[in-house]
Formats: C-alpha cells, sequence, structure tokens
C-alpha cells in the first residue's frame, strides 16, 4: 500500500481511536464537580477512573483474539456501538452506582478499540514502516488526551453541565462509524473460529477478584490489608490466574497465547508497560484533581495546565516514530523513554500547594515526552517478532498489561493519596482547634462549602499529599527502565510477515531444491539450496569456502 492509501485506510480508525481517548480524558477535570454533585468521596473518584480501567483491561485480549479470528473492521464497528450505549447512560446516572456501571461498558468498549487500532496497524503496515505511523497514532492519542480535560473543563464551566462531557462523545463516535465504513479497506481471511470461553471467564474472574482487592483494601469501612477478607480474595484471584495458565497451556487457541508473552522481547515489553501504566494513568487521573482540588484551578483552566504533559508526549511520540522509520533503530528511545518518566515522576515528587505553576509545567512536560517515546514502541517491538496471524493477541497482550498497571496503579495511588490526606488534615485541624469526627481521609470533595479555615487545610493536604504518589511512580518506572535495558534489538523487517532466516537450521534431505516443510510462515519467501557447483557465483566467501552442499540463502 502507497503512504497515502494506508492514509486513508487509517482515517477512520484514528477517528474511533481518538473518540475513545477523549470519552476517557475528558471526564479528568470533570470528576471534582461529577464526585460533587453525586455526593462521592475519595474512593467514589478512584473507582470511576478504575472501573474504566478495569473493563478495558480483561476485555482487552479477549477482543485482540477475536481479532485473529473475525473481522476487524466489523469488530471496531462493535465496538464503537458499544461505546455510545455506556456514554448515554453515564450521561444520564444519578446516583454513584449507574455511574460505575456506565463506565464498565464505556471501559469495555475502549477495550476493543485499542486493542483493534494497533492489530489493525500491524497488519496492513510492516514494522520497519510502521515507527511513522505509530507516531500518527501517538499524535491522535495527544491531541485526544490535552483536548479531553480541555473540552471537559470547558463544558462543566459552560451551561451545559458535566453530563455532556458523557453525551459529546456521541456524535463523534457516531462520525468516526461512517468513517470507518467509508474509509477502512481490509481484507479478512477466514480461519476457523474457536473461542476460548473458559479462558475468557477466568481471565475476567481472577483479575477483577484482584484489582477490586487491591482498590479496597485499607479503606475505612472495608477491610485491612491483612485480614481475612483479604487472603480470601486474593488466594480466589491467584488459584483462578493459576488455572489460566492451565488452560491456555492446552486449548487450541489460547485467549492469551503463552508463547508470546514469554518470549524475551514480549515479556520484557510487558513488565516495561504495566510500569508505564501505572506512571500514565497515576499522572493524568490525579494532576486534575491536584490542580483543581489544591490548587484552585476551575476544570477549564486545570486542563489549560496539563498542556505541557501532553506537549511532550505529542512530541516525543511523533518524532520518535519518524527517526525509527528512518534510522531502523528504536531500542535508545526506550531507553530515553524510561529515564525521562523517571525524571519527570521524581521531579513532581517535589510538589506541594505552593510550587510554581511554571515549575509543574517542566516537570510534567518531561513526564510526557517520556511516555510518548515508550508507549507506542513497546508494542512496535513486541509486534516486529510475531507472525501477522499473532499480532492481534501479541498488541492486545501488551495493553492488556498496561491497563492493569493502570488500575492497579490508580487505586493504589489513590488509597495512598487519600491516606496522606486524612493523616495530614487530621493533625493539621487538630492543630488548629478544629474538632475531627471520622476519617477525614473519606471526605467530601466538595471544598466551596467547607469553611475558609478548613478549605485552606484541606488544599494543602492534598497539593502535599500528591507529591508522595510521584514519588511512588518514580520508584516504579525503574523497572521498566530495567526491562527495557535488557530487550534485544532486533532490526525491524521490512515486510508484514516474518520471513525465515539463513540462520535457520536446514532440515536432513533439502538439499537439492526439495521445499521446506510448513513452518507457519507465509510462502513467499522459500529458502533455496545452492547447487553444489553454484557456490562460488551465488553464495558468500564464506559459503563456498564451506564446501557444504545445500547451503540455504535468502532470494
Amino acid at each position: 500500500m502507497s503512504h497515502r492509501q494506508i492514509l486513508q485506510a487509517l482515517t477512520g480508525l484514528l477517528a474511533a481511536l481518538f473518540t475513545a481517548m477523549v470519552s476517557s480524558t475528558i471526564v479528568a477535570n470533570a470528576l471534582p464537580t461529577i464526585m460533587a454533585d453525586l455526593h462521592g468521596t475519595q474512593t467514589d473518584f478512584a473507582w470511576v477512573v478504575t472501573a474504566a480501567l478495569l473493563a478495558n483491561a480483561v476485555t482487552t485480549p479477549i477482543w485482540g483474539k477475536l481479532a485473529d479470528l473475525f473481522s476487524k473492521k466489523l469488530l471496531v464497528q462493535l465496538s464503537i456501538i458499544i461505546f455510545v450505549a455506556g456514554s448515554v447512560l453515564a450521561g444520564l446516572s444519578q446516583d454513584m452506582p449507574t455511574l460505575l456501571t456506565a463506565r464498565v461498558i464505556q471501559g469495555a468498549a475502549m477495550g476493543g478499540l485499542t486493542a483493534l487500532a494497533q492489530a489493525i496497524i500491524g497488519s496492513i503496515i510492516p514494522p520497519r514502516e510502521r515507527g511513522r505511523y505509530a507516531g500518527y497514532m501517538g499524535a491522535v492519542m495527544a491531541v485526544a488526551t490535552a483536548g479531553g480535560p480541555l473540552l471537559g473543563g470547558f463544558i462543566v464551566d459552560s451551561p451545559l453541565g458535566w453530563r455532556w462531557t458523557f453525551f459529546v462523545c456521541v456524535p463523534l463516535a457516531v462520525v468516526s462509524l461512517i468513517m470507518l465504513q467509508l474509509t477502512l479497506k481490509i481484507s479478512h481471511m477466514r480461519r476457523p473460529a474457536k473461542i476460548d470461553w473458559l479462558g475468557s471467564v477466568l481471565l475476567t474472574a481472577g483479575v477483577s477478584i484482584l484489582l477490586i482487592w487491591v482498590s479496597f483494601a485499607g479503606k475505612a469501612g472495608y477491610y485491612e490489608w491483612i485480614s481475612g477478607q483479604s487472603a480470601l480474595m486474593v488466594g480466589t484471584g491467584v488459584v483462578l490466574l493459576a488455572l489460566l495458565v492451565f488452560v491456555e497451556s492446552k486449548v487450541a487457541q489460547p485467549i492469551i497465547p503463552l508463547k508470546i508473552i514469554t518470549e524475551r522481547t514480549t515479556a520484557l515489553s510487558i513488565i516495561a508497560s504495566v510500569s508505564v501504566g501505572i506512571a500514565m494513568f497515576g499522572s493524568t487521573t490525579f494532576l486534575g484533581q491536584y490542580f483543581q482540588v489544591a490548587r484552585g484551578a476551575t476544570p477549564t483552566h486545570a486542563g489549560l495546565l496539563m498542556l505541557p504533559m501532553i506537549a511532550g508526549n505529542l512530541i516525543g511520540s511523533t518524532v520518535s516514530g519518524q527517526l525509527i522509520t528512518r534510522y531502523g533503530k528504536w531500542k535508545r528511545y526506550l531507553i530515553l523513554g524510561a529515564v525521562l518518566v523517571i525524571g519527570g515522576t521524581g521531579l513532581a515528587g517535589t510538589l506541594d500547594h505552593l510550587t510554581a505553576f511554571w515549575i509543574v509545567s517542566i516537570y510534567i512536560f518531561l513526564l510526557g515526552l517520556g511516555m510518548g517515546m515508550l508507549m507506542q514502541n513497546l508494542v512496535l517491538a513486541v509486534q516486529n517478532t510475531v507472525n501477522v496471524k499473532d499480532i492481534g493477541s501479541a498488541s492486545a497482550s501488551v495493553a492488556f498489561f498496561r491497563s492493569v498497571g493502570g488500575a492497579i496503579g490508580v487505586s493504589v495511588l489513590g488509597a495512598v493519596l487519600s491516606n496522606e490526606v486524612g493523616s495530614t488534615a487530621a493533625a493539621e485541624l487538630e492543630k488548629a482547634g478544629i474538632p475531627v469526627s471520622g476519617d477525614a481521609s473519606g471526605a467530601s470533595l466538595d471544598l466551596t462549602a467547607m469553611p475558609p479555615q478548613v478549605r485552606d487545610i484541606m488544599r494543602a493536604a492534598y497539593g502535599d499529599g500528591t507529591a508522595t504518589i510521584f514519588l511512588i511512580s518514580a520508584a516504579i518506572a525503574v523497572i521498566a527502565l530495567v526491562a527495557v535495558l535488557f530487550i534485544r534489538e532486533i532490526p525491524l523487517r521490512r515486510t508484514i510477515e516474518l520471513k525465515p532466516t539463513t540462520e535457520h537450521p536446514v532440515e536432513p534431505g533439502l538439499a537439492g531444491g526439495t521445499e521446506p516443510a510448513s513452518t507457519g510462515m507465509v510462502p513467499t519467501m522459500r529458502r533455496h539450496a545452492a547447487p553444489a557447483g553454484a557456490a562460488s557465483g551465488a553464495a558468500s566467501g564464506e559459503e563456498a569456502a564451506s564446501g557444504r552442499e545445500g547451503q540455504p540463502q535468502r532470494r
């Protein structure tokens, strides 16, 4: 396909991805207002984000496997329809349970859109050329991430109200659905479809139980980290995941192919993705809260204050993508990206409720620059190692673990922030002679209803507590750096499908032009045996000197 043809094919796909990303970020600056209107707490705040991430995580591998079995175009369109249903329900929510249910539906649809977008790109573009298009995808994600909070803040501050942060995504989704139908022309090769339903159930149940446990452990009114209920939930989750591994090793078409995720590049990319997911989702979730709750910014102002991080993300993804396509080297950008994420989150760990905004902008710009270099290029590294028939599962596996990392990160970091705010606020209120009843960590986020003195104490507590979660994110990001250092840089191939290499062993009897046995690769690149007398003319000097007949060569 020419560059123009690929761009035409990607138009509707990127429009759908833009819609999904906007839906996930548009509520960032609206959440404090939503919590105040629906009487939510800090725990509810974290769960509005976690519910979508949880659904996104557990459905991503399922969508990825379906993409290997059925029409990717049809599945993308189905994801958009599900997403529209979830958005309408979220906009009509009158209480927290309804909103959380709607977020689960939205998360399931977003899992499909993100997994299928990666799979389709991997199916039509060779890895060597994929960097520039991954850069385009990164740019779309950056613009959506930037425009989402800004648009959400504008809507919340307007007469429309926070409900339109969900409704506004519906026309965008319909437009992307039409564009997909008109522009995306991708053929589907029919294969025997056998869905691993047992694996899907075990995956969903095991991951959900563990994420629910980590979301509520240690919170007032629930259960302690070390308790009988915690032991029961963790034990059940571990047993279900152990059964999942056993089932996946036996079935013909597993949801998560073990042979793929245990490959060195994929395994290390997954480890790095989990760490990046924690930094990415944690920072974007709690930065909006920091600007509004701790610094008193309006939702629109908070969206503008996050632009430096989005600009860094845009520059990191597009520039690294173009350089990878030009020179074929990709590992250096993973290493640099991990270093920048560590530096950005580490510097953000020095924030408090009085830090100058221009200093905050520098810190989050570095964080965005690092994430832009890491996210898409980790998927690129994995896609370069698998056959096109497995590209949906491989891409979805990386996205799955990144989403799991994000869900765990939001839950754990939210719990840490809640405890920090509770202890700091209680101590300051006691110093001020203000009586404290109950746990301050479960206080409402509607600070405008509080007396001025109490409001100032709570703002300071939220501002100072945000630094702690960034320091934790920086420590976790070190794991991503270690993982990418051990990834072996494999040259990016210029074909869609894997090709046999000259190092591949040749079975006895293949000399004299006999075709090799099936390797599962496409037969367009065959291994040919050189006649004995042609060694000097067709082979290299080393091959001719070896005197071995039937030495395989690359045509």
